[in-house]
C-alpha cells in the first residue's frame, strides 16, 4: 500500500486513532517497513519533562501496523499479539520519528522492530519489538 492508500484506509477504519488532531503522519512506506511522525503535543509530557511511555508505545504500535499493512495490504483485523519496549533515554520535547523494519513476514505472523528517535537526534530514545497476528485470507 502507498502512503495515500494507508491514510485513506486508516482514516476510514480507525478514525479514533488516525485523525487531523492525532498528530500522526505517515512519512514513508515500503515493503517491510515504514516511517511515522508523531507531532509533539504538550499533553504528552509527564512529570520530569519527558514524553510519556504510553505516547511512545502507541506510536510504536501504530508504526508497526503501518509497516505490516504496507507489506500485506488492507487487512483491518491484523492485530498486535506482543509488544515489548525498552526506553533508552529521555526524549526531547519535540516530534518523535518512528521507523519500523519487519524481521519476518509470514502468512500468519509478522515480527518487527521499531526504533523511535526525537526529531533531529541521532540516538534512539526507545527500541520496540512487536508481533502481529495476520488473519487467514479466504
Amino acid at each position: 500500500m502507498s502512503v495515500a492508500e494507508l491514510e485513506r484506509f486508516l482514516a476510514a477504519e480507525f478514525p479514533q486513532a488516525f485523525h487531523d488532531r492525532s498528530g500522526l503522519s505517515i512519512e514513508a512506506v515500503w515493503h517491510g517497513g515504514g516511517r511515522v511522525r508523531q507531532a509533539y503535543q504538550p499533553q504528552f509530557v509527564r512529570p520530569g519533562g519527558t514524553i510519556s511511555g504510553p505516547t511512545m508505545m502507541a506510536l510504536a504500535d501504530f508504526t508497526m501496523y503501518v509497516g505490516v499493512l504496507a507489506s500485506i495490504g488492507p487487512v483491518p483485523l491484523a492485530v498486535t499479539t506482543n509488544l515489548n519496549i525498552n526506553f533508552l533515554r529521555k526524549p526531547a520535547q519535540r516530534d518523535l520519528l518512528a521507523e519500523c523494519r519487519l524481521l519476518k513476514l509470514g502468512k500468519r505472523l509478522a515480527v518487527g522492530e521499531v526504533t523511535i528517535r526525537s526529531e533531529g537526534m541521532e540516538e534512539a530514545v526507545a527500541h520496540v519489538t512487536s508481533t502481529y497476528s495476520i488473519p487467514r485470507q479466504d
